[in-house]
């Protein structure tokens, strides 16, 4: 008897020493997070993110609401193309590179994939996003 009073007296304890980070303002989707933007609540929620720094520089995918907890599938990359930008489509193998222009379809961040558009031929084609906003097609 004694021991389970000890231990739900520490499992109490250490849930009450659990952290999680929540905005401080309303942020938009697509919306970039600063280090101004969240705080740390003395809160436990399962799957929240307790770490500020996983969620400074990434992009809001939902609106995310002052004092509640943020999930990790709530954030992602900032993206690098947005839908209707005109991009370069590249294609490279042994050696040859073609490269034409081409219109996303969609938002999409380093290294995510995303539709094209081929302005040359008009078909549609789906490639990597590169860090310098390059898609490149295989």
């Amino acid at each position: 008897m004694r021991f389970l009073f000890l231990s739900a007296l520490l499992a109490i304890s250490n849930a009450a020493l659990a952290e999680i980070v929540v905005p401080t303002r309303t942020i938009r989707p697509k919306q970039v997070i600063s280090a101004a933007d969240l705080e740390i609540k003395p809160m436990d929620v399962a799957g929240a993110v307790a770490d500020p720094n996983q969620l400074i520089g990434q992009e809001a995918r939902v609106a995310l609401y002052p004092g509640r907890p943020v999930h990790a599938a709530d954030v992602g990359a900032p993206a690098l193309v947005d839908r209707n930008d005109v991009v370069t489509l590249v294609f490279v193998t042994s050696g040859l590179s073609i490269t034409t222009e081409g219109r996303a379809l969609g938002r999409a961040a380093v290294g995510e994939r995303v539709r094209v558009m081929n302005l040359s031929s008009r078909s549609s084609v789906t490639g990597v996003v590169r860090n310098d906003g390059q898609i490149e097609v295989r």
